[in-house]
């Protein structure tokens, strides 16, 4: 049974840098944005500040959903449903104890990004990032109810949509049970 991990994602921008945390993940220091599970019971949208709160020190208010996106790593592990969500950030805490696996937080620019490639948690760092430069948004009524179940269900039970979006717009592209992120442009 086709089961990915839920995750969100917070893309914030301001004056053309980005609001990444600096992770120990798989055994190195990673850079993505402040991200991570959806909590039982916890809808995509609290989970998305939740996150950005522990993770940053930042509360995140959430503005538009940018896209869903579905990575499966080269590992083997479990694929990864990502919700990545546009907005901005305010009230925030710098004295705050970060999440345990977070060394600190950056503001970069996307050369800065794209000079760290290696050092990303996944390539959906820089998708979502290019979908936002795009100016892919679609409003947060389409999922602003859906908790981790409801968005497994709506994607496996519900052909080529996801939260009522079509696959296709908001970066995935569907070949033989697999979804790959749509080319950077």
């Amino acid at each position: 049974m086709f089961r990915p991990e839920v995750t969100v994602a917070a893309i914030c921008e301001d004056k053309g840098r980005f609001l990444l945390v600096e992770e120990r993940a798989q055994r190195r220091r990673l850079f993505n944005q402040p991200a991570g599970h959806v909590e039982r019971s916890e809808t995509l949208i609290d989970a998305v500040i939740r996150e950005a709160r522990e993770e940053s020190a930042w509360l995140f208010t959430p503005a538009a959903l940018i896209g869903v996106y579905l990575w499966r790593s080269p590992n083997g592990r479990r694929p990864f449903l990502r919700f990545a969500f546009a907005g901005g950030v305010s009230d925030h805490h710098p004295q705050q104890a970060l999440d345990h696996a977070i060394v600190t937080t950056h503001w970069l620019s996307v050369a800065e990004l794209q000079r760290r490639r290696a050092r990303l948690r996944s390539p959906l760092v820089l998708y979502c990032i290019a979908d936002y430069m795009r100016g892919v948004r679609h409003d947060l009524a389409a999922v602003a109810k859906l908790d981790r179940r409801a968005a497994v269900a709506r994607l496996t039970g519900g052909g080529r949509r996801c939260a009522g979006i079509p696959v296709t717009a908001v970066g995935l592209t569907v070949q033989a049970r697999r979804l790959r992120p749509a080319p950077m442009r």
